[in-house]
């Protein structure tokens, strides 16, 4: 049976979502499923809408855009307001608290943290937020595992920065199973 997810990583530009969803798709690879990944600016670049899709699936992707995402991470109120509503039946939400206000909705799970803030007062960098998102995301969806995430953020940082994001990741993962427990 084909095991197939849908994902959007999205907020403003500059958030690093981009970059997040290169990881993600890296690191699925590296765990033996296929994935694509594509992404998308809005026409103000910095600061404006950002998104990231990633398709996951045990079998071919014959199809690389999202039609229906399972999965929607939303750093920014914009993103929550333009991406939240395309969630799939029984879909996630995965919002950002320090910037989104999130309304409870019926039929999807909705796990909401506040990177950002954990990212600035935890590590004093808040452009590692994405990175504490993508662990919580992780965390929380089992889409790929902590190793093959780990592996492939290294292979895509820059220099010089790699105990940062290690402890970002781990933080958003530790978070993540903070908030389940």
């Amino acid at each position: 049976m084909t095991q197939t997810s849908e994902i959007i990583l999205s907020g403003s530009g500059g958030q690093g979502l981009i970059l997040a969803g290169q990881i993600l798709a890296e690191a699925v690879i590296r765990d033996g499923k296929n994935a694509v990944q594509t992404q998308s600016y809005g026409p103000e670049a910095r600061g404006g809408a950002s998104k990231a899709e990633v398709i996951i699936s045990n079998d071919d992707i014959d199809y690389p855009k999202v039609t229906k995402p399972d999965i929607v991470l939303a750093m920014s109120q914009e993103a929550l307001n333009r991406y939240a509503g395309e969630l799939g039946p029984n879909g996630t939400l995965i919002v950002d608290s320090t910037y989104v206000q999130a309304p409870d909705q019926s039929g999807i799970r909705m796990v909401s943290a506040p990177y950002s803030r954990i990212a600035k007062e935890s590590l004093g960098k808040e452009m590692v937020a994405n990175v504490v998102a993508l662990g919580a995301l992780a965390a929380i969806t089992g889409v790929v595992s902590l190793e093959s995430l780990k592996q492939a953020l290294l292979s895509r940082i820059p220099p010089g920065t790699e105990a940062l994001n290690k402890k970002a990741l781990e933080l958003g993962w530790k978070s993540a199973h903070q908030a389940a427990a």
